[in-house]
């Protein structure tokens, strides 16, 4: 396990890791969930096998430390996860992210253009207000402390089996703050940024979850956008196989 300090205060972000070879692979995982839980079957997987790849836990989530005085926005998330490059003096690396990781992600490639040379975002949040419906959105309806208090707990027992695994090793002060930091989005947002940025992108859907928004615009910047048939927000659970070969890229 490793770890570097991410919030001057002694807070540490860490990750495992496999060794291989560069540019390395950085698996970031969404709101609520374990970076190596959601990928380390990917990483192993034959196409992708040999590359050093790192398991990052943003903060308060995973094995990372949980501050309660950290905002938890996407940017300091985006933050906390270039301070794991720069202390592993790893640069143009491949970003692997899911949902909230994926806007992390997108502003961490803006941000420290030098650090990311490709991007891999799966059903990422590119825009503010997500729907009522989603995740993010119930736990930010919440006020903060009354979240802590119950609406943690009631929310393990309201979401499927998969995500609830890992939400109960997020901090739910940090789990709020992380929701209502995506339900905010950045400015400018993460759809502008990603359709700007210069390196290679790809985008992927699962199919049960519909049709990707602005799908057309996403094109016509240069983002691949790729649908799995059969899977869901969670396409590298429900689809290995398939998303493995997205990540691996065309041959």
């Amino acid at each position: 396990m490793n770890e570097v300090r991410f919030d001057g205060r002694g807070s540490v972000v860490r990750w495992t890791e496999t060794p291989g070879e560069e540019p390395a692979r950085v698996y970031v995982h969404g709101l609520g969930s374990v970076s190596s839980v959601y990928h380390a079957h990917i990483a192993a997987r034959a196409e992708l096998a040999g590359r050093r790849s790192l398991f990052v836990d943003l903060p308060g989530h995973g094995i990372s430390d949980r501050p309660e005085d950290f905002g938890y926005t996407l940017t300091d998330h985006a933050d906390a996860l270039a301070a794991v490059l720069d202390a592993t003096g790893l640069t143009g690396v491949e970003l692997v992210a899911h949902s909230m990781g994926g806007a992390v992600a997108v502003l961490l490639a803006h941000r420290r253009p030098l650090l990311v040379s490709r991007l891999v975002l799966t059903e990422a949040n590119l825009d503010a207000s997500p729907p009522p419906t989603a995740g993010s959105s119930i736990i930010a309806s919440y006020e903060e402390d009354d979240f802590v208090d119950g609406g943690h707990a009631r929310m393990l027992g309201q979401v499927g089996p998969q995500w609830a695994a890992t939400m109960r090793l997020t901090d739910p002060r940090a789990l709020h703050r992380s929701a209502v930091g995506l339900c905010r989005g950045s400015d400018p947002a993460p759809r502008a940024l990603l359709e700007g940025l210069a390196i290679e992108r790809v985008y992927i859907q699962g199919e049960r979850s519909g049709e990707v928004e602005g799908r057309e615009a996403l094109e016509a910047a240069g983002v691949r956008v790729t649908t799995v048939p059969g899977a869901g927000h969670n396409v590298m659970l429900d689809r290995p196989d398939a998303f493995a070969a997205v990540v691996a890229g065309p041959r």
